[in-house]
């Protein structure tokens, strides 16, 4: 297995349970942190933004700001138009979004939501979209410009752990839930009948998926596509294995769930708990971070050469559930993970 060139760098954020991680798309240092007080159970949230400094391995890291919210933050995303912009999700159902060069208050808020946000994501194709996903069993799409919604998907009947615009098809998108399926959606789909001005626009939410993939007999926690094959996608959750699925391998289905399929092309065995946290390398094709409540994070080779494991490396240094994993734009081989022990940790592979 391949080893961190140095230890990793640390960063330590007492009080609170780090949920997510992401790097900033147009700062080559800069990372934005999701997390919870009391290991987001009851409490406050707070946003951390952290700078990687130039240094052996993966350097330092020094925390710039931090921005306190009334409840939890589960998830975070960077803005793919304003490079000091981010949203977050939270808690509460709300998403706020966050101005980098400001000291306090979100620059805006929405709250349509009726359980905690667990994920949002920012379309890097269609960069003025974001979409978030709920416990409510709702995905939403937001427009920052818009005090409203534009779109609502209420295919899935529980909770929605997240959901993921494709990163070379602007209208589709994927989720992952607690009823053990990813569903993959095209928004083009004329789902969408006009309403009154007192309600969201639309009166009939997206329902049917274009593709149902019945990834587990368990719940789904992660899904991710891959950057360079545009019908890859990845999945890990409560059943502890992580699914590479072809899109493609489809057969027709009923009138609720549209097409349903998808050849699970490899399965990826060793994480001891759920597996909390899928990411693809932006990097190589081939190459995939996991993050675990086995407190490690693993970096894989999904076709490795003959002989070789698929399991490039185990990163053990956190002391708690690792729920986030990162890998950075501009640097290939950096990993960031953080977890419920407080920590930030960024390493070179």
């Amino acid at each position: 297995m391949n080893v961190p060139r140095a230890p990793p760098a640390v960063l330590q954020n007492p009080g609170f349970a780090h949920y997510s991680v992401k790097w900033s798309p147009f700062h080559t240092t800069r990372i934005a942190l999701a997390s919870s007080a009391n290991f987001g159970l009851v409490g406050n949230g707070r946003l951390h933004l952290v700078t990687v400094n130039a240094g052996p391995g993966a350097g330092t890291l020094r925390l710039d700001k931090q921005y306190d919210t009334q409840d939890g933050l589960y998830d975070v995303a960077w803005s793919e138009i304003h490079e000091n912009q981010l949203v977050t999700g939270s808690g509460d159902g709300s998403l706020k979004l966050w101005d980098a060069m400001l000291n306090d208050l979100p620059i805006r808020a929405w709250h349509e939501h009726t359980r905690e946000v667990f994920s949002v994501d920012w379309s890097n194709i269609k960069k003025d979209t974001f979409a978030s996903s709920s416990w409510d069993g709702t995905v939403k799409i937001w427009t920052p410009e818009h005090p409203r919604s534009v779109a609502t998907i209420t295919a899935h009947h529980s909770c929605v752990y997240q959901a993921l615009f494709s990163p070379h098809q602007p209208d589709v998108l994927a989720t992952c839930s607690t009823d053990g399926t990813l569903r993959i959606f095209d928004l083009r789909a004329p789902a969408y009948v006009a309403s009154g001005p007192t309600t969201n626009n639309f009166t009939n939410p997206l329902s049917a998926s274009a593709l149902t993939i019945p990834a587990s007999n368990t719940e789904v926690l992660s899904i991710d596509w891959n950057k360079y094959r545009p019908f890859l996608l990845a999945s890990g959750g409560v059943d502890k294995a992580v699914k590479v699925w072809d899109c493609r391998m489809v057969k027709l289905g009923g009138n609720e769930t549209g097409a349903v399929g998808g050849n699970c092309e490899t399965q990826l065995l060793g994480h001891e708990y759920a597996v909390r946290k899928v990411q693809w390398s932006p990097h190589r094709a081939e190459v995939l971070a996991t993050a675990s409540y086995d407190m490690t994070a693993r970096v894989w080779n999904t076709m490795p050469p003959a002989g070789q494991s698929q399991l490039m490396y185990i990163h053990d240094a956190h002391t708690e559930f690792v729920v986030g994993c990162s890998w950075s734009l501009y640097d290939e081989g950096v990993l960031a993970t953080c977890g419920w022990d407080s920590r930030l940790n960024v390493f070179r592979i």
